[in-house]
């Protein structure tokens, strides 16, 4: 399934910014969010399940991924899921959740991109490429230039194969990270915990379009 990547909005319960995450994805949503992503790392499973179908409702027609947890995505009836390197294996989400769903992949280095399934998952969510407080990573931050090794790995194995840069993008640095070859950007807290969500997420929507346009010129 070919997946709009150009904007991925993140909702997770720890930097909600006070809101109520079904109304923050509609908002999300409204402002230009292709797609969403609950990840929950805290909460008890049916807790999960609730807030997604919640979420869920609230998008309408835009497709609502689960972080991890392939259990609350087939009971909450959603679009797919995010694994990581260390959960699940694409082939047994794949097995789970049919040939319809939708199944992203975190990676971080060029061997990860080299050794990936792409027959079996929709796209790669690349990084992190800069610092971020919004989740616990170890790793140090790719920048740019890791994003961009990493990308035409994945193309050289798979042209055209989606993907998008994840953690510490904001609004001034997301057209770096499409300049570097990422079909979007996967943001938390540049939209959750902006004054007005709905207009961070137009705002970070038009210099996401931008940037691909000048990308496509070069």
């Amino acid at each position: 399934m070919r997946v709009d990547l150009r904007l991925y909005a993140i909702v997770d319960p720890e930097t909600s910014g006070g809101h109520d995450l079904a109304d923050l994805a509609r908002r999300l949503a409204a402002g230009g969010a292709m797609l969403v992503q609950l990840r929950d790392k805290l909460s008890e499973t049916r807790v999960m399940i609730t807030r997604a179908r919640a979420i869920k409702a609230a998008l309408g027609a835009v497709p609502l991924l689960i972080n991890d947890r392939v259990d609350v995505a087939l009971a909450a009836g959603c679009d797919g899921v995010h694994v990581g390197q260390q959960d699940m294996a694409a082939e047994d989400v794949r097995r789970l959740l049919g040939p319809g769903a939708i199944i992203g992949l975190s990676i971080k280095t060029a061997a990860q991109a080299a050794a990936a399934p792409l027959d079996l998952i929709d796209y790669a969510g690349i990084g992190g490429v800069y610092g971020t407080t919004s989740k616990q990573n170890t790793s140090k931050p790719i920048g740019p230039a890791g994003l961009k090794r990493i990308v035409e790995e994945l193309h050289r194995r798979s042209p055209g194969f989606p993907t998008c840069g994840i953690a510490g993008i904001n609004a001034s640095n997301a057209a770096e990270v499409i300049a570097a070859g990422a079909d979007g950007i996967s943001v938390i807290s540049a939209l959750s915990l902006a004054p007005d969500p709905q207009a961070a997420a137009r705002g970070m929507r038009k210099i996401v379009d931008a940037a691909l346009v000048k990308r496509s010129r070069a």
